[in-house]
């Protein structure tokens, strides 16, 4: 990863927001995005490997691990990410684009030109619709998830022990996932810094409607 690239991206999102942004966008970069790549990847790495269940029976395994495991948290978790951060790049796209214009113009007219955007950055006309719509897409964003994995893992916990019938099993069989009570508090932990993130966005919507 280009850290120089990224740092770039940080300090343009952070320009452009307003002060509930930019706790917004601390919040996901240090409680989300970093516990994420520093300790939740680790957790989930066994998760298939030390999936043990009582029989013998080829194929098994693998198929009661699908059952309770339709989709990896990790994979999950770098889904959501991915999309909850991408509308703030259409913030920096939209000012870059204003600033393109105006360079344009003064390149055409000279300095006696008329500036259309004398601020690029300020949030009026297109681009506060813009900021709007990204703030409302990223609320968006994180409550579908929580409901993907409040539908996946019932109330966000993994239990201990697990019942598993499907064929080829060759009866009732017990299957014991690797460390969840590890895994659950991960799992809490980002459920909550979610949701802490969803109602400063809702927040801040509400602040540039009231604002305006």
């Amino acid at each position: 990863m280009n850290w120089g690239v990224f740092e770039g991206l940080l300090s343009g999102v952070n320009k452009y927001s307003t002060a509930f942004g930019r706790i917004w966008l601390s919040l996901v970069f240090i409680f989300r995005l970093l516990v994420y790549v520093v300790a939740a990847e680790r957790v989930w790495s066994d998760d298939h490997k030390d999936f043990d269940c009582n029989t013998r029976q080829p194929g098994c395994t693998n198929v009661c691990f699908d059952y309770f495991f339709p989709v990896s948290h990790i994979r999950l978790w770098a889904l959501q990410l991915i999309l909850v951060t991408c509308p703030s790049l259409l913030v920096i796209m939209h000012v870059a684009y204003r600033e393109a214009k105006e360079q344009r113009r003064r390149a055409a007219g000279g300095d006696e030109c008329h500036c259309a955007y004398p601020n690029p950055g300020k949030k009026r006309g297109g681009l506060w619709w813009t900021y709007l719509l990204s703030l409302v897409f990223k609320a968006g964003v994180d409550v579908v998830f929580l409901y993907i994995f409040y539908r996946f893992y019932r109330n966000y916990t993994l239990p201990r022990l697990v019942k598993c019938e499907l064929p080829p099993c060759p009866n009732v069989v017990d299957c014991f996932i690797s460390r969840p009570t590890e895994k659950t508090i991960f799992t809490l932990f980002m459920v909550v810094t979610t949701c802490i993130c969803i109602v400063l966005s809702l927040i801040e919507a509400a602040y540039l409607i009231g604002k305006r």
